[in-house]
């Protein structure tokens, strides 16, 4: 296994070695900094943007790390690269200054990066550099109140740029502040959550971004503008009691959404929570949530050679990146090292890291249109998935928010390509094809409903087709049932979890029921209502994003024009071990009299209506 620097061995129990821990990410930057220090080039594949944006992208985003290292009292060999970088890329008359930017420019986003080392420490970043220097550095920034930004998360980045002008007494743009701030409210929802954007996800970006900037302006701005941080912390108290949902004991979270190339960004908001102060759980618990979730990323394949963090998630992987991962962008990551502003002092310091508190087996997050299961024999987390009225243009979007199912243990696969079942990798997906081997899946949905734990969609993947679909979730197993109003004729494939391939590999498939278990765990589907036939998918490699190679059972059925029920159960238990009882012994569906009637396997009566 590829490691930065033995940083799989940092056993992560102390400041110092959270100190260490950032050091061990550094280190193998160093010799990756241009002559002038103003860009970071860490590879050769491309992003949407110019590779000299993407160098200074990368440039900015170990400040995230590093700010708060110095900010705690903490020294970096890398700062005196960042105070000649910083001076060179916002010279006009360097070689390496970093631009002119554009409306909607990633330098903008870059930008926060700047803005946050002038809050956090200034005496390290303005009190150095002389006044030209410091009068370029103003002008470069001062850019962002100049030129639009995305309606989203991006807002932030502008308030964040001019609280560092307040905070070395330059000129700011006040009213921009106040009109960002309001806007942002208006992408709350309820419960804590935020969407990014209006009619945007519910996602990671509501933790490590709109939140974690929220909680720093909360404490930076608390007597300036109490009722604002009260605001933002009240919110991400009620958000935190539903997030801690989706980390399991050992460290992992949910892989769910865009953006988890930023991996332990996960935990970031765990570590903003005791920057501001905010008591929803003891410094302790925001401690264990953060070292366990470090432990298990470093413990994970996730560096190249150089020791460099590459674009991927459990490995490197440009398959499931975003058209925005520049080899850079991955060093968001390091917010998670906000801890590291806080003294040996804190709590959050002199506390023992303690274990989850007792959570519930079954969370309901309307807001995210999710059902959380836990299972606490195999420490496995999955998010049933109600789906969303609306998509967009991101990469793999119906994969990274309209699968039924997502799993700490299975994690989610992504299409390599658009022929067939291999090359779709459609685990956790009921797909249609019109016989061409050409599948369409949900990518909005016309209607949603959560009651419980029965999760409820509409959904057309054509205009003259109309799918149902109701989740009955559970672990380790949970039901799926879909009505389909078709006037076409169609195949459809119904994917359970991918598995991945591993020590002790037994897959197969017979009649109705397919399963397959390895060193991983197990995974199975059983037809209930409608298919035809199950079997065993072997998706292209790099699909799946916690391992390379995987297996997914699938059922299959072929239907002609009219309405067809089709019912299935499906099975995931990760960790050592095969399925406990026979496939036939499982659950049963009926419909009759206007009603879906679920027999579970536990010998539970779930009546569903008609909608």
């Amino acid at each position: 296994m590829i490691q930065s620097d033995g940083i799989a061995d940092n056993p992560l129990v102390t400041r110092q070695d959270l100190q260490q821990a950032f050091e061990q990410l550094a280190a193998p930057l160093k010799r990756f900094y241009s002559k002038g220090g103003a860009r970071l080039r860490l590879g050769a594949s491309g992003a949407a943007y110019d590779p000299a944006i993407a160098e200074m992208e990368g440039f900015s985003r170990v400040l995230w790390g590093m700010v708060p290292l110095l900010a705690g009292g903490g020294e970096s060999e890398l700062w005196d690269i960042y105070l000649r970088g910083i001076e060179n890329g916002t010279n006009p008359s360097h070689e390496e200054y970093w631009g002119e930017v554009r409306d909607y420019d990633q330098r903008l986003v870059e930008m926060a990066a700047l803005g946050f080392a002038l809050l956090l420490v200034p005496e390290r970043v303005w009190e150095p550099l002389s006044e030209a220097a410091r009068q370029n550095l103003y002008n470069w920034l001062n850019q962002i109140n100049r030129h639009p930004l995305h309606d989203c998360n991006w807002l932030f980045f502008q308030v964040l740029v001019n609280l560092g002008f307040r905070k070395v007494g330059l000129p700011y743009a006040r009213e921009q502040v106040e009109a960002n701030l309001r806007r942002i409210d208006d992408f709350y929802l309820e419960e804590g959550w935020y969407a990014d954007g209006i009619g945007g996800h519910s996602d990671y970006y509501g933790p490590f971004a709109l939140h974690f900037y929220g909680l720093i302006y909360a404490q930076v701005m608390e007597k300036e503008d109490p009722e604002r941080a009260r605001l933002y912390k009240d919110r991400a108290t009620k958000f935190a009691e539903q997030f801690i949902c989706w980390f399991a004991d050992d460290g992992a979270a949910l892989p769910y959404g865009r953006s988890l190339a930023y991996r332990f960004a996960q935990s970031a908001f765990w570590g903003a929570l005791a920057y501001a102060g905010v008591d929803t759980f003891p410094p302790g618990v925001l401690k264990g949530l953060v070292m366990r979730n470090l432990r298990w990323w470093f413990s994970r394949p996730i560096f190249d050679a150089s020791g460099l963090l590459t674009v991927g998630y459990a490995y490197p992987n440009l398959i499931m990146a975003e058209n925005y991962n520049s080899p850079g962008s991955p060093y968001w990551a390091l917010k998670a090292f906000l801890p590291l502003a806080l003294p040996e002092e804190h709590p959050f310091w002199r506390e023992e890291e303690k274990p989850l508190p007792p959570l519930p087996a079954v969370s309901m997050q309307q807001p995210a249109h999710l059902v959380v299961c836990r299972d606490p024999d195999t420490d496995h987390v999955v998010a049933f998935n109600a789906g969303h009225p609306g998509s967009n243009e991101h990469t793999h979007t119906s994969a990274k928010y309209e699968k039924f199912a997502y799993s700490t243990g299975f994690a989610f696969s992504v299409p390599r390509a658009e022929w067939g079942l291999s090359q779709g990798a459609f685990d956790s997906m009921l797909v249609l094809s019109e016989g061409d081997n050409l599948y369409r899946v949900r990518r909005k949905n016309e209607a949603t409903e959560i009651r419980g734990n029965v999760l409820y969609a509409k959904w057309r993947p054509w205009h003259d087709v109309e799918v149902q679909t109701w989740i009955v979730a559970g672990l380790p197993w949970h039901i799926r049932i879909h009505s389909i109003t078709s006037a076409r004729s169609l195949d459809a494939a119904e994917g359970g979890f991918a598995l991945g391939i591993g020590a002790g590999m037994e897959a197969s498939a017979h009649g109705l029921a397919a399963s397959a278990v390895s060193e991983h765990g197990c995974a199975a589907v059983i037809g209930r209502l409608g298919f035809d036939h199950a079997e065993i998918v072997y998706p292209h490699a790099n699909t799946n994003l916690l391992h390379p190679r995987t297996v997914i059972p699938t059922l299959r059925a072929s239907l002609t024009p009219g309405t067809h029920w089709l019912a299935s159960a499906i099975y995931a238990r990760p960790g050592v071990g095969g399925l406990p009882v026979d496939l036939e012994d499982i659950g049963s569906v009926t419909i009759e009299n206007n009603t879906i009637r679920v027999e579970t396997s536990e010998g539970e009566s779930v009546v569903l209506p008609l909608m």
